[in-house]
Protein backbone atom coordinates (compact mmCIF):
# COMPACT_ATOMS: atom_id res chain seq x y z
CA UNK A 1 0.00 0.00 0.00
CA UNK A 2 1.42 3.23 -1.22
CA UNK A 3 0.65 6.79 -0.15
CA UNK A 4 2.18 9.57 -1.28
CA UNK A 5 1.42 13.81 -0.92
CA UNK A 6 1.98 16.80 0.95
CA UNK A 7 1.99 17.59 4.40
CA UNK A 8 0.69 20.15 6.17
CA UNK A 9 2.94 19.26 10.20
CA UNK A 10 1.39 20.29 13.29
CA UNK A 11 3.40 20.53 16.68
CA UNK A 12 3.02 18.66 19.75
CA UNK A 13 0.23 17.57 22.44
CA UNK A 14 -2.57 18.60 19.28
CA UNK A 15 -6.03 16.88 20.75
CA UNK A 16 -8.58 15.28 19.28
CA UNK A 17 -10.55 18.31 20.35
CA UNK A 18 -8.57 20.53 18.21
CA UNK A 19 -8.33 18.55 15.34
CA UNK A 20 -12.40 18.01 15.24
CA UNK A 21 -13.91 20.86 18.19
CA UNK A 22 -16.96 19.20 20.49
CA UNK A 23 -19.54 21.42 19.28
CA UNK A 24 -20.02 19.39 15.65
CA UNK A 25 -20.50 16.36 17.56
CA UNK A 26 -23.69 16.23 16.17
CA UNK A 27 -22.76 15.94 12.42
CA UNK A 28 -22.83 12.90 10.88
CA UNK A 29 -22.33 13.73 7.36
CA UNK A 30 -18.58 13.37 6.62
CA UNK A 31 -18.56 15.95 3.89
CA UNK A 32 -20.41 18.38 6.72
CA UNK A 33 -17.02 17.02 9.40
CA UNK A 34 -14.63 17.95 6.37
CA UNK A 35 -15.31 21.34 6.74
CA UNK A 36 -14.41 21.49 10.58
CA UNK A 37 -11.61 19.61 10.40
CA UNK A 38 -8.43 20.91 12.15
CA UNK A 39 -10.90 24.52 13.31
CA UNK A 40 -9.75 24.34 16.77
CA UNK A 41 -6.90 26.36 15.42
CA UNK A 42 -8.96 28.98 13.68
CA UNK A 43 -11.65 29.13 11.39
CA UNK A 44 -8.97 29.57 8.81
CA UNK A 45 -7.46 25.91 9.23
CA UNK A 46 -10.16 23.89 7.69
CA UNK A 47 -9.30 25.76 4.47
CA UNK A 48 -5.90 25.46 5.27
CA UNK A 49 -5.58 21.26 4.99
CA UNK A 50 -7.50 21.23 1.63
CA UNK A 51 -4.91 19.93 -0.82
CA UNK A 52 -2.50 18.26 1.80
CA UNK A 53 -2.63 14.35 1.38
CA UNK A 54 -0.48 13.67 4.79
CA UNK A 55 -0.99 15.30 7.95
CA UNK A 56 2.25 15.36 10.67
CA UNK A 57 2.61 15.82 13.99
CA UNK A 58 4.75 15.58 16.81
CA UNK A 59 4.28 14.22 20.05
CA UNK A 60 1.31 12.75 21.75
CA UNK A 61 -1.13 13.45 18.46
CA UNK A 62 -4.59 13.02 19.20
CA UNK A 63 -4.73 12.89 23.19
CA UNK A 64 -7.95 14.74 24.71
CA UNK A 65 -11.07 12.94 24.28
CA UNK A 66 -10.01 10.77 21.63
CA UNK A 67 -13.44 11.21 19.61
CA UNK A 68 -13.68 9.32 16.08
CA UNK A 69 -14.88 12.05 14.53
CA UNK A 70 -11.61 13.93 14.47
CA UNK A 71 -10.74 10.65 12.41
CA UNK A 72 -13.38 10.56 9.83
CA UNK A 73 -13.07 14.55 9.50
CA UNK A 74 -9.47 14.35 8.52
CA UNK A 75 -10.22 11.26 6.07
CA UNK A 76 -13.39 13.26 4.74
CA UNK A 77 -10.49 16.37 4.38
CA UNK A 78 -8.48 14.16 1.99
CA UNK A 79 -6.19 13.20 4.35
CA UNK A 80 -4.72 10.22 3.10
CA UNK A 81 -1.87 9.22 6.13
CA UNK A 82 -0.90 10.29 9.13
CA UNK A 83 2.76 10.57 10.25
CA UNK A 84 3.45 11.20 14.19
CA UNK A 85 5.96 11.42 16.28
CA UNK A 86 4.10 9.50 18.98
CA UNK A 87 0.01 9.63 19.16
CA UNK A 88 -2.81 8.60 21.68
CA UNK A 89 -3.89 4.56 21.62
CA UNK A 90 -7.15 5.41 21.27
CA UNK A 91 -6.67 8.23 18.11
CA UNK A 92 -4.42 5.61 16.58
CA UNK A 93 -7.20 2.92 16.78
CA UNK A 94 -10.20 5.47 15.72
CA UNK A 95 -7.61 6.46 12.73
CA UNK A 96 -7.23 2.31 11.78
CA UNK A 97 -10.56 1.45 12.37
CA UNK A 98 -11.73 4.36 9.77
CA UNK A 99 -9.56 3.27 7.47
CA UNK A 100 -6.96 5.79 7.68
CA UNK A 101 -3.22 4.89 7.75
CA UNK A 102 -0.61 6.09 10.22
CA UNK A 103 3.11 5.74 11.21
CA UNK A 104 4.35 6.49 14.59
CA UNK A 105 8.11 7.31 13.54
CA UNK A 106 10.26 9.98 15.24
CA UNK A 107 12.69 10.28 12.71
CA UNK A 108 9.88 9.75 9.70
CA UNK A 109 7.89 12.94 11.63
CA UNK A 110 11.03 15.46 12.32
CA UNK A 111 11.79 15.08 8.27
CA UNK A 112 8.50 16.61 7.43
CA UNK A 113 7.45 20.21 7.28
CA UNK A 114 4.70 22.11 5.29
CA UNK A 115 4.60 21.28 2.27
CA UNK A 116 7.23 18.06 1.94
CA UNK A 117 6.09 15.64 -0.06
CA UNK A 118 6.63 12.34 1.05
CA UNK A 119 5.92 8.65 -0.33
CA UNK A 120 5.25 5.71 1.85
CA UNK A 121 5.23 1.93 1.43
CA UNK A 122 3.37 0.93 4.59
CA UNK A 123 3.84 -2.68 3.78
CA UNK A 124 7.48 -2.27 4.07
CA UNK A 125 8.17 0.25 6.21
CA UNK A 126 9.87 2.61 4.05
CA UNK A 127 9.56 6.20 3.27
CA UNK A 128 10.60 8.59 0.99
CA UNK A 129 11.49 12.57 2.14
CA UNK A 130 12.77 14.75 -0.17
CA UNK A 131 15.41 11.67 -1.66
CA UNK A 132 15.80 10.68 1.53
CA UNK A 133 14.65 6.95 2.27
CA UNK A 134 13.72 6.73 6.29
CA UNK A 135 12.81 3.17 7.61
CA UNK A 136 9.66 2.93 9.96
CA UNK A 137 7.89 0.13 11.93
CA UNK A 138 5.00 -0.78 9.78
CA UNK A 139 1.81 -1.88 11.16
CA UNK A 140 1.18 -5.27 12.10
CA UNK A 141 -0.48 -6.97 9.16
CA UNK A 142 -3.48 -7.46 10.26
CA UNK A 143 -4.54 -3.29 10.96
CA UNK A 144 -2.74 -2.94 7.57
CA UNK A 145 -5.37 -4.85 6.39
CA UNK A 146 -7.89 -3.39 8.16
CA UNK A 147 -6.78 0.15 6.25
CA UNK A 148 -6.66 -1.39 2.89
CA UNK A 149 -10.66 -2.55 3.18
CA UNK A 150 -11.16 0.69 4.29
CA UNK A 151 -11.63 0.70 8.00
CA UNK A 152 -13.16 -2.03 10.81
CA UNK A 153 -16.88 -1.89 9.81
CA UNK A 154 -16.57 -2.74 5.93
CA UNK A 155 -13.44 -5.45 6.47
CA UNK A 156 -16.17 -7.01 8.40
CA UNK A 157 -18.77 -6.40 6.11
CA UNK A 158 -16.94 -8.61 3.04
CA UNK A 159 -15.66 -10.99 5.87
CA UNK A 160 -19.38 -11.78 6.48
CA UNK A 161 -20.86 -10.83 3.04
CA UNK A 162 -17.93 -12.19 0.81
CA UNK A 163 -18.93 -10.48 -3.18
CA UNK A 164 -21.81 -8.36 -2.16
CA UNK A 165 -19.88 -5.33 -0.87
CA UNK A 166 -17.98 -2.62 -3.20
Amino acid sequence: MNISGKALVLGDDVSSDLIYPGKYLTLTDRAEQARHALEGFGTDWPERLRGYAVLGAGWNLGCGSSREQAATALLASGVQLVVARSMSRLFLRNCINNGLPVIESDELASALSDGTTIGADLASGVAQVDGRTIHFERLPQALLEIVRDGGLLARLRRRLHPGTCP
